[in-house]
């Protein structure tokens, strides 16, 4: 099976995984890291052009899991994450991974915004090695263990 298909069938996987606890993904925390992990994937080439941002921001608010926040509040989340990328990427980041962390002793939000990561990731029909990279750090940040979804 080729690389992208095995991918493409572990990003369904992983969200059908998430519809089935979408109930127990109700959280802030899990919410707010969410959005700095899909804005860190958006930005992990180092810029967003303004077709990718409106794609994400399209995934997010009509994604099953995330239904359970009001779209206009993901969106806001999720722009403000890019925008403080684009002002200074690099504390942007280091931010973004912090509020990443924050979900850390939450195994279950933990693993959901990896999941969701991967999901916005591979949402394009590519999952290239900077998304990837990202999703291997934030895995590092959560105390999961990459290969669990196969990064």
């Amino acid at each position: 099976m080729a690389l992208w298909d095995r991918l493409k069938e572990s990003a369904q996987t992983m969200q059908a995984q998430l519809e089935e606890r979408r109930n127990e993904l109700r959280g802030g925390a899990f919410r707010d890291a969410s959005m700095a992990m899909c804005a860190l994937v958006a930005a992990a080439d180092g810029t967003v052009d303004p077709a990718e941002r409106r794609r994400v921001a399209y995934l997010i608010t009509h994604n099953e899991v995330l239904k359970n926040f009001p779209a206009d509040e993901l969106r806001d989340l999720f722009e403000g994450w890019l925008d403080r990328l684009a002002a200074d990427h690099e504390r942007g980041r280091a931010d973004a991974l912090e509020e990443i962390a924050k979900v850390r002793r939450k195994p279950l939000e933990a693993r959901a915004a990896v999941q969701i990561g991967i999901v916005i990731g591979g949402a394009d029909g590519r999952f290239d090695l900077g998304e990837r990279a990202v999703l291997r750090e934030a895995c590092q940040v959560l105390d999961l263990l990459p290969h669990e979804f196969d990064l």
